[in-house]
């Protein structure tokens, strides 16, 4: 005899309850869950194909990478050995930038012990670098797994700056995550103006404030002008003070009116900035604006947006950048400073965008497939299986409502893919019902009484329906570990339908049947009487 215990029924009973409470939020809407407040879970997101919006795929440049942080490392290695005494001769110290290394050519090999021990103080190989001696002196560089630790920081830490420049008020919620080992997705629903996206995510964004220099400096570089007085300026190579001390940028206007950007430094790049203006007063100084790769030319963008003269020392740590801005780029810059400065530049791999009508138009479509196909499955079941029919369409409706409520508590995104993953298990919880009431209608054709041939009948089909979807759902995780984007939005629906479909079809169901059974004790099974195929 079937039975099912008292804690099963109520298991079973609140499971589909907070099925539907979950599954609320996607039909009224965010607003109006938060007025709520107790429901589990939020709205299913849409993806790009239903929504419309911009989508991305960038990769780190990372032979730039390494090459920055070689640059970066020999004006310390030449400090090092030069100015700590006593002092290490060497005739070159060049960074290679295909080779990823820095080469010490040293002038007497008598000394490599010695500038071995130098560069050994310097801790490098915390930093993932390796040194190595050469037939000449010593070679710094990174090794295989140096290099990798050093590309995945850098994605980790792009992904963050990429998130608060796209989304600097938490409204846009775009899906920003890694893939492979030097790749970002980047995804904005809803985003429409793909070229300032562009703009805003390859920006290195990483500004230097510089000494501009006097005619008989050494150790200076020309940078490209981009404030509108002048073609270039001869600059101190090493900043004398960077953006990361910034902690506040926004776009404001200077006295005559005129677009700029005020910015604000830390305690210590205040004091710094403080120490820089005091002792160069009536001196220019540059703020210089990495701005990355030029996706045309493939060259870095560093330019000098701004050369004020300091008049005055400046203690406030706070100023103004003036400059040719419009008060566009002016806003554009202070995200990009408050974000702050990605560690590698980005080169765009691909770009696409969809428009909201297409996205709308395949919403719709989206529905009405969906509706259709519902609601002849529905009838269908009711026509050929009369109450067993309608119950099963009635579990049927409640999985739907356990798939929703799942991918709102999970936050997923749902994209036309993931929609076919739905329709899916639809079907695929219409074949388990259909089993058991062929099983169970076999038994019935032997003669066998009405509880008993349910209990049967769900006995015997349990296995091949735990069979067909334990299999299907092992082929999904492969499509969830393997695939990537729309693929892996199919294998997250496709999932979570498989376990909702078992319980409806299998337990959901069963309770019904059996809850009406004892309660209503029918002679016959109608629906499920007769001649089996």
């Amino acid at each position: 005899m079937i039975t099912i215990p008292p804690w099963q029924r109520i298991g079973i009973i609140l499971l589909v309850a907070f099925g539907l409470l979950a599954a609320i939020p996607t039909f009224i809407g965010k607003q109006a869950s938060q007025e709520i407040g107790i429901l589990p879970g939020g709205p299913i997101e849409l993806g790009l194909d239903l929504q419309g919006g911009a989508h991305l795929l960038l990769e780190v440049a990372s032979n730039d990478l390494v090459a920055e942080r070689l640059e970066n490392i020999r004006d310390d290695v030449r400090d090092k050995l030069r100015r700590q005494q006593p002092a290490i001769g060497y005739r070159r110290l060049d960074a290679d930038r295909d080779l990823g290394q820095l080469t010490i050519t040293l002038r007497d090999m008598a000394e490599l012990d010695a500038a071995r021990e130098r560069l050994e103080e310097m801790d490098l190989d915390g930093d993932g670098l390796e040194i190595n001696e050469s037939d000449t002196g010593l070679v710094v560089g990174y090794g295989e797994n140096g290099r990798e630790e050093l590309i995945r920081r850098s994605v980790a830490q792009a992904i963050e700056v990429l998130r608060r420049r796209i989304d600097p008020d938490g409204t846009k919620e775009p899906s920003i995550q890694a893939q492979g080992s030097d790749r970002i997705i980047v995804q904005v629903p809803g985003e429409s103006n793909l070229t300032r996206l562009r703009d805003l995510i390859t920006q290195t964004a990483r500004m230097t404030f510089h000494l501009v220099c006097l005619g008989d400096e050494v150790n200076c570089r020309e940078v490209a002008s981009g404030d509108g007085y002048r073609e270039s300026y001869q600059v101190v190579r090493r900043p004398a003070l960077t953006g990361e001390s910034l902690v506040d940028a926004g776009a404001t206007t200077d006295e005559t009116g005129q677009p700029a950007v005020s910015f604000r430094f830390d305690t210590a790049g205040a004091r710094l900035f403080a120490d820089l203006t005091e002792k160069n007063v009536g001196r220019p100084f540059a703020i210089v604006l990495d701005s990355g790769i030029d996706e045309a030319t493939g060259k870095a963008v560093v330019e000098v947006i701004s050369a004020p003269r300091i008049s005055v020392p400046i203690r406030g740590g706070s100023g103004i950048i003036e400059g040719n801005f419009t008060f566009e780029s002016a806003n554009d810059l202070s995200i990009l400073l408050r974000a702050g400065a990605l560690p590698a530049p980005l080169r765009i791999l691909e770009e696409r965008s969809v428009g909201p009508d297409l996205g709308s138009d395949s919403v719709e479509a989206g529905k009405i497939a969906a509706f259709v196909g519902l609601m002849a499955v529905l009838v269908f079941m009711g026509f050929y299986y009369r109450i067993f029919g309608l119950i099963a369409a009635f579990a049927l409706l409640s999985n739907m409502f356990l798939i929703i409520g799942a991918l709102g508590i999970i936050g997923a995104t749902l994209t036309l893919p993931g929609i076919a993953g739905i329709v899916l298990t639809m079907g695929m919880a219409v074949d388990a019902n259909v089993l058991i009431f062929e099983r169970i209608r076999e038994e019935r054709a032997r003669g066998t009484k009405p509880l008993l041939a349910i209990d049967a009948g769900y006995r015997r089909a349990m296995s091949t329906i735990l069979d067909a979807n334990v299999t299907t759902f092992i082929a999904a995780m492969v499509l969830f570990v393997l695939g990537a984007g729309p693929i892996k939005g199919f294998a997250v629906t496709l999932s979570i339908g498989i376990i909702t479909s078992v319980f409806s079809a299998v337990f959901l169901t069963r309770l019904i049947i059996v809850t009406w059974m004892r309660s209503g004790r029918p002679k016959k099974l109608s629906g499920l009487e007769g001649a089996t195929s």
